[in-house]
């Protein structure tokens, strides 16, 4: 045995053993927030390693877990995946619908080895309806979901928020509520379930307080229209002297009569509460903060209620006294990374391991795990250590 020993983590999820079958995007990033949070996470790639996001060394998509690399089209390493999914509490896949059902390891078989098992499944579109088995990216899911068309401050043409909003806001996010969901039903009932993850619905979720100002008749589905958009001047976005940006969300009176104090525009300002002089408004916030470069205008914000901070890229956010103080960003291995979150006042996430060596925990694990004839299944290259 090598280092890899089970109940590793210190979270609250301390003892769940979860399975993942290697997919990219939600899928990995569900299994990457479970392992933070302390669970025993394997991740199952093919030899070779699964798709990957950029160098596989640096992907911090694979970190807190090992890899087992298996050719699940090998009887007997199917076998060995079907014993790890026995002992697992959680199993989590994002392929298309249908295909663990055509590899032996869909729900029914699964539930039928393990009928505690919480069963993940992340997918774009869902397990069911007229798209659910094409082809699809994140783009195109909170475009249909109708949460892109709002998305930017251009009049002309929506933006999308890289794959934040779709892949992680309504994927992974949801998928992780879905399993604690059932992980705790299970508990009560010892019967496991399919948690049916799908970005379309979880971005529709995300979106709710906008069907809710929508339904009340207080807004227009137009960008830069509205009240969070940049419809108004006083939430927006605006350039300095030196070509970097400062976002303002002053929206209460109080807030914003801090944020025109600190700009000194207190005499120029028009009212806030004339519509008709917006335009003008906006002007005057254009003008006065292009007169300072981004750090002036920080240092003039900074600790106050003026709702105004300034707009950083990652590394540099992670140099902020504020997010430093916290550690918001950690440097382990060399490499810059979020902190595992939420935090917790008893157990303790940490990151115990970085990003993982496709096959390198694969005698280990599989030995960890309880599983039969390991030499068997490294001697016929079912299975494979790096």
């Amino acid at each position: 045995m090598g280092d890899y020993a089970l109940g590793q983590g210190t979270g609250p999820l301390r003892g769940i053993k979860v399975v993942e079958i290697a997919g990219i995007g939600p899928g990995p990033h569900a299994a990457t927030i479970l392992a933070d949070l302390g669970a025993d996470v394997v991740r199952v790639e093919r030899p070779g390693g699964a798709a990957s996001a950029g160098p596989r060394g640096a992907d911090l998509l694979t970190r807190g877990r090992p890899s087992v690399a298996m050719d699940l089209k090998d009887p007997e390493a199917l076998r060995a995946l079907k014993e790890l999914i026995a002992s697992a509490d959680v199993l989590i896949e994002g392929m298309r619908p249908g295909v663990t059902e055509r590899l032996g390891i869909g729900p029914h078989d699964c539930l039928a080895l393990n009928p505690a098992l919480v069963y993940g499944r992340m997918t774009g579109w869902g397990q069911t309806g007229p798209l659910a088995h094409t082809a699809g990216h994140d783009m195109n899911y909170i475009a249909i979901a109708g949460v892109l068309h709002g998305l930017g401050q251009d009049p002309g043409r929506p933006h999308f928020p890289s794959n934040v909003v779709g892949d992680f806001g309504g994927g992974s996010a949801y998928l992780v509520i879905g399993v604690l969901a059932a992980l705790l039903e299970a508990r009560v009932s010892g019967q496991g379930q399919v948690v049916d993850a799908a970005i379309v619905d979880g971005a529709a979720h995300l979106n709710l307080m906008w069907a809710a100002i929508l339904a009340g008749g207080w807004a227009q589905e137009k960008r830069a229209a509205n009240l969070l958009d940049g419809g108004i001047p006083y939430y927006d976005v605006y350039e300095t002297s030196d070509g970097k940006h400062m976002s303002v969300g002053a929206l209460e009176p109080q807030f914003y009569a801090e944020m025109v104090r600190l700009l000194g525009i207190e005499d120029t300002a028009p009212d806030r509460n004339d519509f008709a002089s917006l335009g003008e408004l906006r002007t005057v916030l254009t003008e006065t903060f292009r007169s300072r470069t981004q750090a002036e205008w920080a240092e003039v914000f900074d600790g106050t209620d003026a709702c105004v901070a300034p707009i950083l890229p990652l590394t540099e956010a992670a140099q902020h006294p504020h997010m430093a103080a916290r550690e918001v960003y950690v440097e382990r291995d060399g490499l810059l990374q979020p902190a595992p979150a939420p935090r917790f006042s008893r157990t303790e996430a940490t990151l115990t391991t970085g990003p993982s060596v496709p096959g390198g925990g694969t005698r280990d694990v599989l030995e960890a795990w309880g599983v039969s004839d390991v030499d068997g299944l490294l001697g016929s290259g079912a299975a494979v250590q790096a």
